[in-house]
């Protein structure tokens, strides 16, 4: 049974966790099928927009505990950077994608929740960086999307003490966009995937560059980044169909992404 599975419905890509039985914890095994499907929908021109989510009542409950159990030093740096470097490639990933967070997404699993673009909970989900607790750090990222996405002082509170949080406070302090009810959760979010799929789709794939791109450097150098994404978009068939569509005050567009 493949432990990462892929389903296209249109211009949509779900991505499921499916590893049930273990919670959805990230082993080496995991890690690896999700890397080689990433690389599948990163090839795939007909999906626009990406979900991510879990099996069963958890979306990622953590790296797995009992595979890192006995690693040495030098067996957990490699294992720290072969995960960081999945959380790197999901973060990169051209198009744009949706964490739908159905439960426990505990250490590896806010870890891979936060490598996402956008971040949708259902009132079930919970959150946090248990790692201190277990006498590690945080391995695939934590320590630094948590403050980028939170502030430094509030991920300070939480990795630090290993505090476990709902959904409602993940909302609070800006980890997730949205709650709703567990039921309404996939839905919510391919109505999200949808919105984003009717747009011009080198915008959106520009838009997001610019915004990751952005968030690592000076607000002089991400200008000039965001520069160039105007100019290449200014230069696309979607641009003229856009505002064609505009100045013939019509709905209706026909944008084909190039």
């Amino acid at each position: 049974m493949a432990l990462v599975t892929l389903e296209q419905n249109e211009h949509i890509g779900i991505i499921t966790i499916n590893r049930p039985e273990a919670l959805n914890a990230l082993n080496s095994q995991v890690l690896t099928e999700l890397s080689a499907t990433l690389d599948q929908v990163e090839s795939n021109q007909e999906i626009y927009v990406v979900i991510l989510t879990g099996a069963g009542r958890s979306f990622v409950a953590g790296a797995d505990i009992g595979e890192m159990k006995g690693y040495n030093s030098s067996q957990g740096k490699a294992f720290g950077a072969y995960g960081g470097s999945v959380m790197l490639k999901l973060e990169q990933l051209s198009k744009p994608v949706i964490a739908a967070v159905n439960g426990f997404a505990l250490g590896g699993g806010c870890e891979l929740a936060m490598a996402c673009d956008i971040r949708l909970a259902s009132e079930k989900a919970k959150f946090g960086q248990p790692e201190v607790g277990l006498g590690i750090t945080p391995g695939f990222g934590g320590t630094q999307r948590l403050p980028r996405i939170v502030g430094v002082s509030k991920a300070m509170e939480l990795i630090l003490t290993a505090r476990v949080i709902k959904a409602d406070e993940a909302l609070a302090i800006g980890l997730v966009s949205q709650v709703c009810p567990a039921e309404e959760l996939m839905g919510k979010a391919m109505e999200l995937a949808q919105a984003i799929c009717a747009n011009a789709q080198v915008a959106v794939r520009e838009s997001k560059r610019c915004i990751r791109m952005g968030m690592q450097t000076d607000i002089s150098t991400g200008s000039a980044f965001e520069a160039e994404a105007f100019g290449v978009c200014c230069g696309t068939e979607d641009k003229n169909e856009g505002m064609g569509a505009f100045l013939e005050k019509r709905a209706e567009k026909h944008f084909i992404n190039r």
